[in-house]
């Protein structure tokens, strides 16, 4: 079972999302994780513990943009959130992609507290100066053959 992980760099929670098709929903096993090193982004990583996410998707979404669609529909192109018409508990997550897209049910509660998990580690206003200008400069300057995450 994956549980919640905090350290003073990096956050991540496990949440359960809906699956909404044509068919019956389906539950979704994601992984929600935030580092302060790249205080703009949030990883959504779907697939099952079980396997610790090998074979997982990984979709990148601005911290923002999730923090927006808290209240209000947001997004445009390949993420879109915001609350569905039904209830203000339930938020809708739809992601779109070349091979397909995919839209999903979450509890507004448990995103709101994951957000609200990630300003301990970089307030909201505060991400440029979580940023490292030297180092990105440096992976600019290796025209890309560096990566900055790796440790």
């Amino acid at each position: 079972m994956v549980m919640d992980h905090q350290s003073s760099s990096e956050y991540s929670c496990p949440l359960t999302l809906q699956l909404i098709s044509s068919r019956s929903p389906s539950e979704v096993l994601a992984l929600f994780s935030y580092e302060a090193r790249d205080p703009y982004a949030v990883r959504i990583t779907f697939g099952s513990p079980h396997v610790d996410f090998e074979d997982a998707v990984t979709w990148l979404i601005g911290r923002e943009l999730l923090r927006a669609g808290l209240d209000q529909l947001t997004g445009d192109g390949d993420v879109r959130v915001g609350p569905t018409a039904a209830s203000s508990e339930v938020l809708f997550l739809h992601l779109r992609a070349p091979s397909g897209e995919a839209m999903m049910e979450l509890s507004r509660t448990a995103l709101a507290a994951f957000i609200r998990d990630t300003e301990t580690l970089v307030p909201f206003g505060a991400e440029g100066a979580a940023i490292d200008l030297d180092e990105e400069l440096a992976v600019i300057l290796s025209k890309g053959d560096a990566d900055p995450f790796s440790p």
